[in-house]
């Protein structure tokens, strides 16, 4: 896991380093507020370590305004602050836990690595894969044995939700409902036409057949 300090105490922030490290995580340090916002903003990492009494910019002010901006990863504040008011503000202002000092090295580690399952478990699903059938949500791109796969936006969604219930006997009526929007049945048929489409383009060329017809039931999707 991969942890961002922003505290400007250097010998505080070398203990935490120190810890955080021999329980086998991967450290950077930022002394101000401005630097560690920055930092932040990269991405990378899978839990911040924010002081709230921060030279250039408070800590609240940063983890609000990353807040602001969409950044998810979960946040520890750090203070001597340690009364039930300035708990409060700090996980109102976009913290997801608090540590007031001063605290046990032990503690400190628990804490972040319960937020960091935490993250993982919060992180969003940007890509599907049933057998060797990918799809990635972000690209909008499908792949069978690494081999791109050109569909339309209906069959990405038809594909998507065949997907993410793979395995399972999908009827019509969900299908109707999850990927057209329809709440009745339009007595018509558009997912026949739509399923013989995407069958024809990800199993045509391969040995293995993934999309079955359930007779009388719906379809199934499986490696």
């Amino acid at each position: 896991m991969r942890v961002l300090i922003i505290e400007d105490a250097a010998e505080a922030a070398a203990f935490m380093k120190k810890a955080l490290e021999e329980a086998g995580h991967v450290v950077d340090h930022c002394l101000t507020g401005p630097s560690g916002e920055a930092m932040a903003r990269s991405g990378t990492f899978d839990v911040l370590v924010v002081d709230r009494m921060l030279p250039g910019k408070d800590g609240l002010s940063v983890v609000s305004e990353l807040r602001r901006d969409g950044l998810r990863t979960p946040v520890l504040f750090l203070s001597a602050l340690g009364d039930v008011d300035h708990r409060v503000e700090g996980l109102k202002a976009g913290g997801d836990d608090y540590l007031a000092k001063p605290y046990a090295s032990s503690e400190l580690v628990a804490r972040v690595e319960a937020l960091g399952r935490r993250g993982e478990a919060d992180a969003p699903t940007t890509r599907l894969l049933v057998g060797d059938l990918e799809m990635d949500l972000l690209a909008r791109r499908v792949t069978r044995e690494g081999k791109k796969i050109d569909i339309q936006p209906r069959e990405f969604r038809l594909l998507e939700y065949l997907m993410r219930n793979a395995g399972q006997v999908v009827t019509r009526t969900m299908l109707l409902e999850k990927v057209w929007d329809y709440h009745f049945d339009p007595q018509t048929n558009v997912i026949d036409v739509h399923v013989s489409r995407l069958r024809s383009k990800i199993d045509k060329d391969f040995d293995r057949p993934m999309l079955h017809t359930v007779r009388g039931a719906g379809y199934r999707l499986e490696a």
